[in-house]
């Protein structure tokens, strides 16, 4: 399993990818730097008033924004460390929750503020979270998988409707689903198309799966990822050649090559 993961991870290697991941770093670091200056201001500012309160007011309050500063300073850390070293490392999971909560809304605002478009953002952010979901290292059962479709996969003529139920589809072979059907019998997990975040979320609800595999554009699947939360999410971008939510497709090797990553094959 680690020689097939490190040849998947290899052939993600690309300049793309690594300017995604230096961005994410990027902006992850001057977050961090800006709240922790934000909680050394609100020491600041009240410490005359405070101590009016009691003397040993200001201190008690710097103390907790220090345990405050020392905390995101080694989440922010540790999770760079994480992407460097591309393995899990103590608390990952904790740190996963806290980029998707919390780094990644003040993120798209810095990113804002300095003029990069929030779908380069977005792009980071996936990439970053894909390599956290890798570094659990973890397999599940076959049920405990849920492929998760958006429905613009599905040729936009096609009269046939799958949202409630992905085998209506007649396999004709004139977009995508037939070949994500494939892999869904193959690897024996469940598929399921999602018309948008109410029904993806109905969908996780019923299923309850363990880990999902979503395919969608990066506006989805950011917001996907952190509606899912604690359920780790593996996000793959879809291809869009004929613009956003019309006729979209998706690499059906790069599927694969991630349910023989995450899923356990049984004996």
């Amino acid at each position: 399993m680690a020689q097939h993961k490190e040849i998947f991870l290899e052939k993600e290697i690309e300049p793309s990818s690594i300017a995604r991941k230096r961005l994410f770093i990027g902006l992850i670091s001057t977050t961090s730097i800006f709240v922790c200056l934000i909680l050394l201001l609100l020491w600041l500012i009240p410490f005359v008033g405070l101590k009016n309160i009691h003397p040993a007011a200001p201190w008690v309050l710097g103390l907790l924004i220090a345990l405050g500063i020392m905390f995101i300073a080694w989440a922010s850390l540790a999770l760079v460390l994480n992407i460097l070293l591309k393995r899990r490392i103590f608390l990952s999971g904790k740190i996963r929750g806290l980029s998707i909560k919390f780094f990644l809304p003040l993120m798209t605002i810095f990113g804002r503020l300095l003029g990069i478009p929030k779908q380069q953002v977005r792009s980071s952010f996936i990439k970053v979270n894909n390599e956290l979901v890798l570094s659990e290292n973890r397999k599940y059962s076959r049920d405990q998988v849920l492929m998760l479709m958006p429905h613009c996969l599905q040729k936009s003529v096609c009269k046939r409707r799958l949202t409630y139920n992905v085998h209506n589809c007649k396999r004709c072979g004139e977009c995508c689903i037939s070949g994500l059907l494939d892999l869904s019998e193959e690897f024996g997990v469940h598929l399921a198309i999602a018309t948008g975040g109410t029904i993806a979320r109905r969908i996780v609800v019923n299923l309850r799966p363990r880990i999902i595999l979503a395919v969608a554009c990066e506006r989805d699947l950011s917001s996907g990822i952190q509606d899912a939360y604690p359920i780790p999410v593996y996000g793959v971008l879809n291809q869009r050649p004929l613009g956003p939510c019309l006729d979209t497709q998706v690499a059906l090797d790069h599927v694969r090559a991630a349910l023989n990553l995450f899923v356990a094959k049984e004996k």
